[in-house]
């Protein structure tokens, strides 16, 4: 489950408080809280911080996410992480 899931969750459960039972309520907060727990903040300099909101508010992602999308580009095009080729013969639905 990702991180807008366990939100979106959350917010629902929010906006509905009454109609949650408590054991979907005691795993929902279980779950927020091992996230939040298992989550390392990631400081920058206040000018990269600027421009980490900037790009986040074009690519309509948040600050985190957009960290996650930043550094899988590098690490794909530093060749860390495997390429995904699309070739004349690849099945891209529309999306190459």
């Amino acid at each position: 489950m990702t991180t807008s899931d366990t939100a979106t969750l959350l917010e629902d459960a929010a906006d509905r408080i009454a109609d949650i039972s408590r054991p979907d309520l005691q795993i929902m907060l279980r779950r927020a809280a091992l996230r939040l727990r298992n989550a390392a903040a990631v400081s920058m300099d206040d000018d990269v911080e600027e421009v980490l909101r900037d790009v986040a508010g074009e690519l309509g992602m948040t600050r985190n996410d957009t960290i996650r999308f930043i550094v899988r580009e590098w690490m794909e095009t530093n060749t860390y992480l495997p390429v995904h080729n699309v070739d004349e013969d690849s099945d891209v639905d529309g999306t190459a």
